[in-house]
């Protein structure tokens, strides 16, 4: 980790009154808000967020509410039901292209059947015809 910078916060007569957040900085070029308030600041945790670009952080309360963990435990339902839903989806799409495969295969094999016999009856028709020919 690289340097650690330190938000502090002073009252109006100037006294500090306890650091707020510091903030660490990863060798990858990550940034890390760590809180360390006391006394009367709520605080706050600070981390990154994983469905959103890097250069974004989310922060969430040090304890939710019940409404709020409430909203978070539905947002977490709907995800999952959103996902479930995706996959089963995926799976009948590849079992509807499986399907169209085999029915196209099953296509091909009739057709070249036909040509094959296609081919075997303009053998046996030319046989014919130069067979007459030279007849008369």
């Amino acid at each position: 980790m690289q340097g650690l910078q330190t938000l502090t916060m002073t009252n109006a007569n100037g006294t500090p009154a306890g650091t707020i957040v510091q903030s660490i900085q990863t060798q990858d070029g990550q940034q890390f808000f760590v809180p360390t308030a006391t006394g009367d600041v709520q605080t706050y945790q600070i981390r990154p967020a994983t469905s959103l670009p890097q250069s974004v952080v989310m922060a969430t309360q040090g304890g939710l509410n019940n409404s709020q963990q409430t909203l978070v435990e539905e947002a977490g339902r709907k995800r999952e039901l959103r996902l479930f839903k995706n996959r089963e989806a995926a799976r009948e799409c590849r079992r509807k292209k499986k399907e169209y495969i085999k029915c196209l295969e099953s296509r091909v094999a009739v057709l070249e059947n036909q040509n094959k016999t296609l081919i075997e009856e303009l053998k046996s028709l030319k046989e014919l015809y130069c067979h007459k020919a030279d007849d008369a």
